[in-house]
């Protein structure tokens, strides 16, 4: 049995309820799940040792601008043990632009989750420490959304003098 096929096995044996959808792309596998169980499953991916996802290596954002949901968060995971990458995704929409953090599950989730709401304005809920990273904190604006000016909002942040 192939790794992928395990783990759909393995979600579907001990996460009751949990829907998801699995998409293979070039040989690497997604999962598409509703954001209230993304703790859930990432403590379970995590925790299992059989799949031991042990690294989260990056958490990022789509905005997609014009769909019915606006947001996806997009998580990539590593099991060190299987060599093996999986993506978690999870559609956020603009008027309830949250999500639960995963800081309590992979350490460095906390520096991700803050970058993305950083650059994108998504709050991650129960964050130990949820604030900008790049930007001032009365800085309005979310750079990498969409409606961001490529050119920036003049007079929006100092530059610094010469």
């Amino acid at each position: 049995m192939e790794f992928k096929d395990l783990l759909i096995q393995k979600i579907n044996d001990n996460l009751l309820g949990l829907v998801f959808t699995p998409v293979e792309f070039r040989e690497e596998l997604s999962l598409t799940l509703n954001k209230k169980d993304i703790v859930r499953i990432s403590r379970f991916l995590k925790d299992d040792s059989e799949l031991s996802f042990n690294l989260c290596e990056d958490i990022t954002a789509i905005d997609w601008a014009r769909r019915t949901f606006r947001f996806t968060i997009v998580y990539h995971l590593f099991s060190m043990n299987n060599k093996f990458r999986l993506r978690l995704k999870c559609d956020v929409d603009e008027e309830d632009c949250a999500i639960d953090s995963v800081s309590s599950v992979w350490k460095t989730a906390d520096w991700e989750e803050r970058e993305t709401y950083d650059m994108y304005g998504i709050h991650f809920n129960n964050h130990p420490d949820l604030r900008r990273m790049y930007m001032p904190e009365d800085f309005e604006y979310y750079p990498l959304r969409k409606d961001f000016p490529l050119m920036g909002i003049p007079g929006s942040l100092p530059l610094p003098k010469k």
